[in-house]
């Protein structure tokens, strides 16, 4: 029998850091894809509003999450309570921008006002990862208690390990007992690559291939038997501003999502 010798308390924080990266990643695509949509003269008021639909079921989740639990804790540690006063200040500021953001009726609102999301929220991520969590570590509070179950600070799991597109990846959408023929491959037929038929372990790569061989301005649809969202934040990450992801089924037995390039 093995046991693990991993640190509980490092690997929250490794999670929590993990999954800061992936939402501060998916945040900088989402605006990117704006800001190229208004360079190339077209309306980017489709792009602004999937933003705002992240801003509004991601990110502000997560930083409601986090007042009721790091914020709370941070509290009682002294040299914390100056800083967290500005982070609770910041998240009240978010919310306005991302209202802000949704009320955009011009192409240069819509840019500014999603950079200027961006820009505040990858340098509270910054202030988090570098001050607020060494300070708690400090202070000896368990994390891993703290955190218990908290999927809006953590990320679907407590560990997402992250590899190129095609070559060992290990999978992180979760649904892991669902059914799938190991060694098994799909193709893509009358448009759509239904990845149901593959050992999950088994289907980003395909998924990553399938995406690479598309020309621009085509697209297929991706078939899954789960929200497929964490493989977004992998697109994000690998290919920032040069795909495009709408959902066209949203479960519960079958997920189809349009991945393109534009």
């Amino acid at each position: 029998m093995t046991t693990s010798t991993a640190d509980p308390q490092q690997e929250t924080v490794r999670a929590i850091l993990d999954h800061h990266e992936r939402l501060g990643r998916a945040l900088a695509d989402h605006t990117l894809t704006i800001a190229r949509a208004a360079d190339q003269l077209a309306a980017p008021f489709e792009r602004r509003d999937k933003l705002v639909a992240f801003l509004k079921e991601e990110i502000v989740p997560h930083a409601a999450a986090e007042e009721e639990t790091l914020y709370k804790a941070a509290q009682d540690v002294p040299e914390a309570r100056l800083l967290l006063r500005a982070m609770l200040r910041e998240h009240v500021v978010l919310r306005e921008k991302v209202a802000e953001l949704e009320a955009a009726r011009t192409p240069a609102e819509a840019v500014g006002a999603s950079a200027t999301v961006n820009a505040l929220f990858q340098t509270h991520l910054e202030k988090e990862n570098e001050l607020i969590l060494p300070a708690l570590v400090g202070a000896g509070v368990d994390l891993g208690a703290l955190l218990a179950g908290m999927h809006d600070i953590l990320g679907e799991g407590a560990s997402h390990g992250e590899a190129s597109p095609g070559e060992g990846h290990q999978c992180t959408c979760g649904g892991h007992d669902e059914a799938g023929e190991p060694g098994g491959t799909a193709e893509v037929t009358d448009g759509e690559l239904d990845v149901r038929v593959i050992a999950h372990g088994q289907r980003h790569p395909q998924i990553f291939a399938t995406f690479e061989a598309l020309t621009a301005g085509t697209s297929f649809v991706l078939v899954n038997d789960h929200d497929p969202k964490p493989l977004y934040y992998q697109f994000a990450s690998q290919y920032p501003g040069e795909f495009s992801w709408d959902y066209e089924e949203s479960g519960p037995e079958v997920w189809r999502v349009r991945i393109g390039r534009p």
